[in-house]
C-alpha cells in the first residue's frame, strides 16, 4: 500500500514538471531587434533598446513553448537623434499613441535540421498581423562564464512592409526617401 501511495505521489509531483518547456531570460546585453530600412540610396540601421520576452523552450516539448515579445517604440536607437525623435512621430511610429509593439506567439513547430518556426501575431501601432518567425537555433551549453548557468541562442531573419503596420502614411517613400520594406534580424541569446 505504500508504494502505491508513493508512486502516485511520484506522478502528481513528477508529470506537471515534465510538461512544462524551459523557461529562459533574455540576456539583454546579447539579445537585440535589430533593422535596416533604405534611405534614398544608403541603408539606414537601427535597434530597439528597450524589451522584454516571456519565452519558454524545449524542443523536446514544442506544445508548451512560446516566445512572446513587447518592444518600447520609443527605445528606437539609430545613432542619430534628431532621425529617432522623426520616427517617433506620427510620421511614423507615433510613439505616444501606440508605445509598445508585441509579438505573442501562438505555436511552435519543428522545421528541420536546426530551424524552428514560431507562428504568432505581430502588433504594431493599431495592426495585428499573422507573423511566422523563422528561427534558427544553435543549441545550448554551459555559460562559460557563469558556472551552473545555461545559455541559448536563437537567430531570425525576415523583411516586413511597413506601411501595412501603418508605420507611415507613404508620402515619404513615394518621394523615394525612405524605403517600405523594413529587414530585421532578431538575435537571442537566453540564460537559465
Amino acid at each position: 500500500m505504500k508504494k502505491i501511495v508513493f508512486l502516485l505521489l511520484f506522478f502528481i509531483v513528477m508529470v506537471p514538471f515534465q510538461a512544462v518547456a524551459q523557461q529562459w531570460e533574455l540576456d539583454p546585453a546579447h539579445t537585440n531587434f535589430f533593422f535596416e530600412v533604405k534611405h534614398t540610396y544608403a541603408a539606414v540601421r537601427g535597434q530597439f533598446m528597450d524589451f522584454t520576452g516571456d519565452v519558454y523552450f524545449d524542443p523536446a516539448n514544442l506544445t508548451k513553448s512560446k516566445f512572446d515579445f513587447v518592444i518600447k517604440v520609443k527605445s528606437i536607437d539609430t545613432k542619430i537623434g534628431k532621425r529617432d525623435t522623426h520616427l517617433r512621430s506620427p510620421d511614423f511610429f507615433d510613439a505616444s499613441k501606440y508605445p509598445l509593439m508585441t509579438y505573442k506567439s501562438s505555436k511552435v513547430l519543428y522545421a528541420g535540421a536546426n530551424k524552428y518556426i514560431v507562428e504568432g501575431k505581430l502588433t504594431i501601432k493599431d495592426v495585428t498581423r499573422d507573423l511566422p518567425l523563422e528561427f534558427v537555433y544553435h543549441g545550448q551549453k554551459d555559460n562559460p562564464v557563469k558556472p551552473g548557468q545555461t545559455v541559448t541562442g536563437l537567430d531570425a531573419r525576415l523583411t516586413l512592409d511597413r506601411l501595412e503596420y501603418n508605420v507611415g502614411d507613404g508620402k515619404f517613400y513615394k518621394m523615394g526617401v525612405v524605403g517600405k520594406d523594413v529587414d530585421i534580424m532578431i538575435t537571442l541569446e537566453m540564460l537559465r
